[in-house]
């Protein structure tokens, strides 16, 4: 069931693209990251309207914990009522993300498959290609042919991890950015310090775990990293306001590492804002 539902379209995927992209085995990756990304888009659409809407709720939010601090029950019946009217789950970010892993382990054995380094695994390469193709496929390069892979781009092989470790503090880079856009900042301090968490250790957990694995799955989630955050950009979601957690979008440190911001400081910030665009008015 796994070989069919995922090895075995990702590999002749991967084997076709290779010949139609001159034989680049980076070009084929990158193609097939904009594939991947273009099926789950949907999944990442919804994540995506679920955060912003998370973030619009936020001021309500913050109003229930005020008024209902010394009754915990009440408030957690009034937060899920608030979600229900406005229709946002607070799982719904989840998904998506939880959707990427068995992804993330079917590219990898993709890659590893795919780049066979032996004449045993060249054998088993050939188990996964599909053969005789479709008629409605008969268009794309015979992928028995293009094997052997060319592996090499520039000083890596897409088979290895990278010597240098330059992919892997990419990952965590890319992988914190999207996690910090599409995180928005929480006015409940226990929500907000397990977000702070989320936010550091799911990029460097995937930093680490690059770090053994093929530079080719790198390429990967860097590119969908980047594709994440083009897709939040072009919903008019991507702000500063999430980058730095402050009002107006100001710089901050404090913010930029997801700290609280002392209240003084954010209202400061607020009005400094506030009369630099009445200025710009005038």
């Amino acid at each position: 069931m796994w070989d069919s539902l995922i090895i075995e379209p990702m590999v002749n995927t991967l084997l076709w693209l290779y010949g139609l992209m001159g034989n680049s085995y980076v070009l084929a990756i990158l193609g097939l990251t904009v594939i991947i990304n273009l099926i789950v888009f949907p999944l990442r659409w919804q994540q995506q309207k679920s955060t912003a809407a998370m973030q619009e709720l936020q001021p309500q939010l913050k109003k229930l914990q005020e008024k209902f601090k010394n009754e915990p029950e009440e408030l957690q019946r009034r937060t899920m009522e608030l979600y229900r009217q406005a229709g946002v789950s607070p799982l719904g970010g989840c998904l998506p993300t939880l959707i990427q892993f068995p992804i993330l382990i079917g590219l990898y054995q993709t890659i590893t498959r795919s780049l066979a380094a032996s004449p045993l695994k060249l054998i088993e390469l050939s188990q996964y290609i599909y053969h005789p193709v479709p008629d409605w496929l008969s268009w794309l390069p015979n992928a028995t042919s293009l094997i052997p892979l060319n592996s090499r781009f520039f000083w890596l092989n897409l088979a290895r991890p990278d010597p240098y470790y330059i992919l892997p503090i990419l990952v965590v880079l890319t992988t914190w950015i999207q996690n910090k856009l599409l995180t928005p900042p929480s006015t409940d301090p226990q929500q907000a310090t397990m977000s702070r968490t989320m936010q550091f250790t799911m990029p460097l957990f995937i930093g680490y775990i690059s770090l053994t694995f093929p530079s080719g799955l790198s390429i990967y989630w860097i590119v969908a990293n980047i594709i994440g955050v083009i897709q939040y950009a072009a919903m008019g979601k991507s702000s500063l306001k999430n980058f730095f957690g402050t009002e107006d979008g100001s710089f901050s440190w404090r913010g930029l590492l997801s700290l609280p911001i002392p209240e003084e400081t954010s209202k400061a910030r607020s009005k400094t804002g506030s009369s630099r665009k009445k200025s710009k008015k005038k």
